[in-house]
């Protein structure tokens, strides 16, 4: 039996594992993590979780090292195996019964933004702890300065919603009254977070009784054993993916726009080192942690990096802890990719992620120039809205990522409209959006021309027009690309930067990237999202398919002209 490579996932004495008990029990354990993250996304209370499947599930062996995972956020799962270390460091398996789970989202102890809690429960044989099921979701509130938790002002942790070091939430299979009463004390939705934190436990639980069935055929030992080679295996493909790139050291570097709190310019500069088998990555030279919000922990750093690695050496290698064996990270202690406590971090895992993969990728395109592609958005587009909803009465929350432009590459056009890179999520419909809140989508389309000119363009940009209906609402806005676009390789052109108004009585204003405001009933608040970077020379593009965009409307004459030399058949 073979990985997906062809090559087989182990030999007949790795272990004492035969190679088809091996490849089965790979294929299980992934199988797990999907099914975990199905259920999950099914029994999830709130649209972020339900619509926008803004959720990660992962199955770990008993020391806490990842074996599989479900392919959902990319920004979840590289900095999962932090929240996992911290729990097991607070709760050792001799601490830990049947039953337990532990919950943790204090980014300075394994987390990574607070609105992101995860769940972390032991699995065990008997008395035997033979496996570790775990899983992230992002609450769409966990209190804080701002409804919706993704405060584009604040300006400490604090202010940042409610910070929870490892904890029990469930002990012996019960809900912890007093840890469960003090979140939902916390929160403006109390009823949705305590749905969305039982689905997190039904994922949990359907891991555990896959993961005993596993043991159950086989036996703890071959487990183990089965375990540890496929996580060996994993290794041996990425150091084999590595020693054929060049040796060399590749430099690349990149800004944020701002901090929102007068810092401009926030450079994030990498230097990528490939020395036979190993990849080390050394963000010397990054600025300083700023007052804003756009400060990462190390962990979300970590896992930009593990991602962009990923994509550009085999992404076929099955991602696990060997996987990311021979990559070593080195970011400054105070940095905006290895922020110290109490700095404003929601921006960090949200912004500073997709910075990080846009200088990683880009150190690496001078490598493997036919794998890379030009910059993508390069943002989440945050956007929160919060209040009293007017038909009944009660808090209400919405939080939302925008999608935006995928970069051109060798192989094609960026994709449109889509969320890239670290967000891996899906876009709230606005069905779902106008039933669940007092809000309505007025207009959702994409931006004409935004993307990249180049042989292979960038994807095109969103525009997504929300209207605020019969009340007052605290709107927060946090995003980035908006004062240079995503960058273009290989001669392509730079994405277009995004944009944001305030429609109010008829008239159009600008809203700074990062905001927090106030609106009025009736306001309609218009997110532009960022388009791709472009691929190659625009000289090379196709004709057919500058005709074809022109058709689709996704370009204009003008900017065919300009950015192409086109000239239409009738003035020939």
């Amino acid at each position: 039996m073979s990985g997906p490579d062809g090559r087989n996932a182990g030999s007949a004495d790795a272990g004492g594992v035969d190679p088809v008990t091996l490849e089965v029990i790979r294929n299980a354990c992934t199988a797990i993590a999907e099914e975990m993250n199905a259920n999950l996304i099914r029994t999830g209370y709130s649209p972020n979780i339900k619509e926008r499947r803004d959720c990660s599930c992962a199955v770990f062996d008993a020391d806490g090292d990842m074996i599989s995972q479900a392919e959902n956020m990319p920004v979840h799962l590289g900095a999962m195996p932090f929240s996992v270390a911290a729990a097991l460091e607070r709760y050792p398996p001799a601490s830990l019964s049947p039953g337990d789970a532990v919950m943790v989202n204090d980014p300075f102890r394994g987390g990574a933004h607070l609105p992101d809690l995860t769940l972390v429960t032991p699995v065990y044989r008997g008395d035997e702890l033979i496996a570790i099921a775990a899983n992230r979701a992002h609450h769409a509130d966990v209190g804080g300065s701002r409804a919706g938790s993704v405060a584009a002002d604040s300006t400490e942790i604090y202010q940042e919603g409610i910070r929870i070091p490892p904890v029990k939430l469930f002990e012996g299979g019960e809900v912890v009254d007093d840890v469960m009463d003090l979140i939902l004390a916390n929160v403006r939705t109390p009823d949705e977070r305590r749905g969305d934190l039982r689905a997190q436990q039904a994922a949990n639980e359907t891991a555990r009784e896959r993961l005993q069935d596993l043991s159950e055929t086989y036996g703890t030992e071959t487990l183990a054993d089965a375990i540890e080679e496929i996580q060996d295996y994993s290794e041996r493909r990425m150091r084999a993916a590595i020693s054929e790139l060049p040796d060399g050291t590749y430099e690349f570097s990149d800004t944020l726009d701002d901090d929102g709190q007068g810092t401009e310019g926030i450079e994030i500069r990498a230097a990528v080192t490939i020395d036979g088998e190993e990849i080390t990555v050394d963000f010397d030279g990054t600025a300083d942690q700023v007052a804003g919000a756009v400060n990462a922990v190390f962990a979300v750093t970590a896992s930009a990096t593990y991602y962009a690695v990923r994509c550009l050496t085999d992404p076929d290698i099955p991602p696990n802890e060997g996987c990311y064996r021979p990559i070593e990270l080195e970011a400054p202690e105070g940095s905006v990719v290895n922020a110290s406590p109490p700095a404003a971090v929601v921006g960090g895992n949200l912004e500073v992620s997709q910075r990080v993969t846009d200088v990683v990728l880009g150190a690496l395109a001078e490598v493997v120039p036919e794998r890379a592609i030009g910059a993508c958005q390069g943002t989440m587009n945050n956007v929160t809205f919060g209040g009293t909803d007017p038909r009944n009465g009660r808090p209400y929350a919405f939080y939302e990522t925008q999608g935006g432009g995928f970069g051109g590459r060798a192989s094609g056009d960026g994709m449109d409209g889509v969320h890239v890179h670290m967000s891996n999520t899906m876009n709230t419909p606005a069905e779902v959006l106008e039933t669940a809140y007092p809000l309505s989508v007025e207009r959702y389309e994409y931006r004409p021309d935004t993307g990249g000119a180049g042989e292979f363009r960038g994807g095109l940009g969103l525009r997504r027009d929300i209207r605020v209906r019969d009340h007052e609402a605290a709107f927060s806005l946090l995003a980035d690309r908006r004062k240079r676009g995503p960058y273009g390789i290989e001669g392509g052109s730079d994405g277009a930067p995004g944009d944001d108004k305030l429609l109010r009585n008829g008239e159009e204003e600008s809203i700074d990237a990062k905001t927090a405001r106030t609106l009025e009933s009736d306001d309609v608040v218009s997110i532009r999202t960022p388009g791709g970077g472009g691929y190659g020379d625009p000289a090379a593009r196709d004709r057919a398919a500058i005709e074809r965009d022109l058709e689709l409307g996704k370009l204009s004459l003008e900017a065919a002209r300009e950015a192409y030399g086109y000239v239409p058949e009738s003035e020939e």
